[in-house]
C-alpha cells in the first residue's frame, strides 16, 4: 500500500470521533466553497462550538499532516474523512418497510452526498408492491433474497413495525446482509459479523422533551 492510500485509510477511529465527522466534514465542505486551501482545527472548532483540543485531536486521527499556523490542506484532509467514513465509494442499500418513514427515507436526497443509494425496496402489503416511489420499484418480500445476492448488497434499511423487525431482519441476514440501520425499537437478535445500528426516534424524542421540560421548569424558577 502506498503512502497516499495510508492516509486515506486511517486505522480504526474511536466511534465518538467518527459520530462527529460528518459534522467536520460539512464545516471542511463550506471552508473549500468559500476559497480557502488550508484548514485550521481551531477555526473548525470554533465556527462548531467545540473545545479546540477535541477538534484538534479528531482532526489529526484522520491521518493529514498539518502545519502550525496554516493547518490542513483542506482537499487532502476532506478526501482522508470521506475516506474514514466510507464516502468514497457508493454504497447500495435495500429497504424493508415503504410505510411513512420508508417512503421518506427513500426521498431524502441527501444520502447521496454519503454516497448511498437504496437500489431496491420492499413490502409485504399487496397495495404497496408494484409502486414505484421516489423512482424505487417496491418488490415483495419473496423476491429480497435473490435480488440481495444477485445486487451484492450488505447493507439493509429496516423501517417495519416492531413486530416485524426480528422477522425481516433475519431475512435480510440470511440473504447475506451485513449491516442493518434499524429504524425499529426492537433490539435485534443477529449472529456475529452482523452490525446493527440502531435509530431509536422515540429515544432522541424522549430526551429532547425532557430536556425543554427541564428548562422551561428552570426559567419558571420551579
Amino acid at each position: 500500500m502506498n503512502e497516499k492510500n495510508q492516509l486515506a485509510r486511517p486505522f480504526a477511529l474511536p466511534l465518538p470521533t467518527i459520530r462527529r465527522y460528518p459534522v467536520y466534514l460539512r464545516c471542511i465542505n463550506e471552508m473549500i466553497a468559500a476559497g480557502e486551501t488550508h484548514i485550521s482545527s481551531a477555526v473548525v472548532a470554533e465556527k462548531l462550538g467545540l473545545d479546540s483540543v477535541l477538534a484538534r485531536k479528531d482532526l489529526a486521527l484522520a491521518g493529514v499532516p498539518g502545519k502550525p499556523r496554516r493547518g490542513y490542506p483542506a482537499r487532502e484532509l476532506q478526501a482522508a474523512i470521506t475516506a474514514a467514513l466510507g464516502w468514497d465509494n457508493s454504497t447500495d442499500a435495500v429497504l424493508v418497510g415503504v410505510g411513512s418513514l420508508g417512503n421518506a427515507l427513500l426521498g431524502y436526497r441527501g444520502f447521496e452526498e454519503q454516497s448511498l443509494s437504496i437500489a431496491a425496496a420492499f413490502d409485504a402489503s399487496p397495495e404497496i408492491v408494484g409502486k414505484t416511489i421516489h423512482g424505487v420499484k417496491v418488490r415483495p418480500m419473496g423476491d429480497l433474497s435473490r435480488l440481495v445476492k444477485r445486487l451484492n448488497i450488505r447493507l439493509g434499511i429496516l423501517t417495519v413495525p416492531n413486530a416485524a423487525g426480528q422477522p425481516c431482519a433475519d431475512k435480510l441476514v440470511a440473504a447475506g446482509i451485513r449491516g442493518i440501520w434499524n429504524f425499529t425499537s426492537v433490539r435485534l437478535s443477529v449472529p456475529d459479523g452482523v452490525i446493527v445500528q440502531n435509530v431509536d426516534l422515540a429515544q432522541s424524542l424522549a430526551v429532547l422533551s425532557h430536556a425543554i421540560s427541564a428548562k422551561r421548569l428552570g426559567d419558571h424558577g420551579v
